[in-house]
């Protein structure tokens, strides 16, 4: 059984432009199982949007006790099917107020067995941007937090909700992203934000050439949008699907409920 840090290390390392990491992000112990016993799966992430609908809560609503303990049971189904298979949880804004307290949930994450945490520049509670310098601030105090519980390599991907903001711009995308890397972040998730906004192709293009490739995008499963042999060639080092699995098992469900009807 390797360490944590190996399995983080090893996760870090699939983090390449030139072969993205693709993430089918998972829910609950059956989707971890499912999603870890395939030959193409080299991570497992979770989706908080996807533990909050399936315990009945908002994705905003969703507590650190709660993501937390899927967290838990998530990392165990895949540790049975695959002992080294790394595990990265979506940990909304970090829940805590402040930087020790922050710091102390990373700790949290760390010991029921992630190697990586998505952590967003919105502050939930007051549902508005962070500023840049307290951003900076809460992905640097992961980066150390992490480092202080025993891994080093842990892979932090900070996420920037610029595009969802009135009036965001690619450029202030840029900017976090470069302060954001240099504070320690393994990769910049650009989230488009709701309303199927998105990231265009044109954009994802300029963002990998500014930030070296090391960029997060959503896959969104919906008819239109870029596939993944679409997205690999732009030359991003991660993909996302989000609650796409999600969505796409509650329509499976509707629509064989209703052949029953």
């Amino acid at each position: 059984m390797p360490s944590q840090n190996d399995i983080a290390k090893s996760f870090r390392a699939l983090h390449n432009p030139k072969d993205p990491l693709i993430l089918t992000n998972v829910w609950d112990a059956s989707t971890a199982s499912t999603i870890a016993s395939l030959p193409s799966t080299r991570a497992i992430a979770t989706a908080s949007f996807a533990i909050a609908a399936s315990i009945g809560v908002d994705d905003d609503n969703l507590t650190k006790a709660q993501n937390l303990a899927a967290l838990e049971i998530i990392v165990s189904a895949a540790r049975k099917t695959n002992p080294a298979l790394p595990v990265t949880t979506d940990f909304q804004d970090g829940y805590g107020k402040d930087l020790p307290s922050l710091a102390a949930a990373v700790k949290e994450i760390i010991a029921v067995g992630a190697v990586g945490c998505n952590i967003e520049d919105m502050d939930l509670a007051a549902g508005t941007l962070r500023p840049l310098e307290d951003a900076v601030a809460r992905v640097k105090t992961v980066v150390e937090a992490a480092k202080e519980a025993g891994v080093p390599d842990f892979v932090v991907n900070a996420r920037t909700d610029v595009l969802s903001q009135e009036g965001g711009t690619l450029d202030q995308v840029i900017e976090r992203g470069k302060a954001f890397l240099e504070a320690g972040a393994c990769t910049v998730f650009v989230w488009g934000g709701p309303k199927l906004r998105g990231v265009s192709s044109e954009e994802v293009k300029i963002l990998v050439k500014e930030l070296n490739g090391m960029v997060n995008v959503m896959m969104l499963l919906i008819p239109g949008f870029l596939g993944p042999q679409e997205i690999r060639q732009l030359g991003v080092a991660r993909v996302s699907i989000g609650p796409g699995l999600w969505m796409k098992a509650m329509e499976l469900v509707k629509e064989q409920a209703q052949l029953l009807a």
